[in-house]
This record gives structure tokens, sequence and C-alpha cells, in this order.
């Protein structure tokens, strides 16, 4: 698979969505966790990233524009020992209760399917990294949009490359509906040296009227240490 420019991705796909990428710093010493979130309606739009004890949730910037909280409202990261979860929805808790309970995260995610947004069924996208920097990546969808069958799919990078990611996203291209993800997670470089460096230049080539909030972290791989970063459109 070609190694790709991870912001040439994200100025193609300008369209509303949410991403995850995880992968390993250039000089292999830390693993890399990305996830951000767009909108097109004001009440996705209507969101911040706020950091908690175990990871980050997202919370209403103004709780009065507040209409429907059931699938914008989660926790997006949460830290489970030494596994870090991040997800777009709210199986993070299904993968960190799983985890809690001696399960793996594929048997956690066999209990969940896409999100119940008709006619989008929007793809549940997950991701799980180890102490050593090892991930997984997941996502579950619907048959082409039909929501009588649901699709799981697992990806499993055991010794992850040096400046390399793995980079998956809700939807494919802008129609309407929006069709899922389809293919392997992307291929992308990782060149910034670290979270500040990368958050921006990710924060600069999502599009400006969609993008909401963008979480950065480089964790190094010997200590544990995070290096967090947290953008949001509205401050």
């Amino acid at each position: 698979m070609e190694l790709l420019n991870f912001n040439d991705l994200l100025r193609s796909h300008p369209y509303p969505g949410r991403g995850i990428m995880l992968g390993k710093s250039a000089d292999g010493a830390k693993a890399v966790v990305v996830y951000f979130i767009m909108g097109r309606s004001e009440n996705s739009r209507n969101r911040i990233f706020e950091a908690t004890e175990d990871g980050i949730r997202t919370r209403a910037f103004d709780e009065s524009k507040m209409v429907d909280p059931s699938l914008i409202i989660y926790h997006p990261v949460r830290k489970v020992g030494d596994t870090l979860v991040v997800t777009n929805g709210d199986q993070t808790d299904t993968i960190r209760d799983g985890l809690l309970e001696g399960k793996s995260y594929i048997e956690a995610l066999r209990t969940r399917c896409y999100e119940p947004d008709g006619p989008n069924y929007t793809p549940r996208i997950s991701g799980v990294v180890e102490k050593d920097g090892a991930f997984c990546l997941s996502i579950l969808k619907s048959a082409d949009g039909d929501p009588s069958c649901n699709h799981r799919y697992f990806y499993e990078y055991d010794a992850p490359l040096s400046g390399e990611g793995r980079f998956i996203h809700t939807y494919q291209e802008n129609l309407d509906p929006l069709p899922s993800f389809e293919g392997e997670p992307r291929r992308v470089a990782i060149s910034a040296p670290d979270a500040q460096a990368l958050a921006k230049e990710i924060w600069e080539n999502l599009n400006e009227d969609n993008k909401v909030s963008l979480y950065v972290s480089y964790i190094d791989l010997s200590s544990g240490q995070a290096d967090t970063v947290i953008i949001n459109k509205h401050q």
C-alpha cells in the first residue's frame, strides 16, 4: 500500500466526518494518536473536546443550542490500565468495560454495530493502542447502506513502523446519503516531531467550515508519559 501524505488526504476529504489515525513517531520512540470530529449541523458543530481524568469527552459548547446529544456526546478517548482506547462514539465505554472484564476489544465490539442514524448509518470506527505501541483499528458499518446487515472489520498492527500511521475515517466521499469508508485504513507518513507540530498541521488542513475539534497525543513508549494537544474551534 502506498505511503500517503496525511495532510493531502485531509484536504481531499473536506466533507463532515470523524477520523482516527494511529502510528509511531519518526524517531520510533512514541506512539501517535489522532482523533478529530467535523460537522454539518449546528447541533454537531456545537461541541468541544474536554480533558478528563482518563482521556477526553465531548460536551456542548453552548448548552442552550444542544438538540439531541445521543450520538454526539461521548468519551472519544479513555485509558484502561496501559491501553488507550479511541473511538467515534459510546463504543469507547463498550471496549473499556470489555477489557476490564478480561475480554478482547474484538469481543466487545461484536456486541455493537453502526450508528442508528439512517440513511447514513454512520460507521463506528475504533482504535486500541497498547503499551508497546502496537495498535488495532476497526470499523463497524452497514452493508453499503443496507441496515439489515452489519459488517465488522478488524485490522491489527503488532509492530508499527517508525514514521508511519494508519488512518480510518467514517465516510468515503461526499454523496447523499454519505457512503461508509471502504478498504483498509490508509497508510500515512508521520514526520512531525511532537504533538504540537502535528496538531498544527492537521488543524490547518481540516476544512475550515466543518472542523470542530482535534485531539493529538504523542505517548513515550519507555515512560508512558503523554504529550497531548486539544484544539477546539469554539474556545
